[in-house]
């Protein structure tokens, strides 16, 4: 995959994420869909666990795999810096799982 091709993917991933509202969370198969390449969900992973969310305003944190599970807690650094942001949103995680999973999820493809 060329730079600039990345770069442009690596955009089209930021936009999506930015407009996941609070207290909602996301797969990162449904943003590789939502951007027109279906089978990157890892890279959308790897993106999400490169990205300085602090500071880019990017809320990573709302960004989780298929089964609502914090599978990219350990790219936040802090032990549980992760729930503890989905948690001040009003998100119940237990055992590194979103709970009520099928209502917090927010799919870019039927609500934008």
């Amino acid at each position: 995959m060329q730079i600039v091709e990345k770069e442009q993917l690596q955009q089209a991933v930021y936009e999506i994420v930015k407009l996941i509202p609070p207290g909602r969370a996301t797969s990162y198969g449904i943003i590789a869909k939502a951007i027109g390449y279906p089978n990157l969900s890892r890279m959308v992973g790897r993106m999400m666990s490169q990205c300085n969310s602090d500071v880019i305003q990017i809320p990573a944190h709302r960004v989780v795999n298929s089964s609502g599970i914090l599978s990219a807690k350990n790219a936040f650094g802090i032990s549980g810096e992760m729930q503890q942001l989905l948690e001040s949103e009003g998100i119940v995680v237990i055992n590194d799982r979103i709970q009520n999973w099928k209502n917090v999820f927010w799919n870019p493809l039927k609500e934008l």
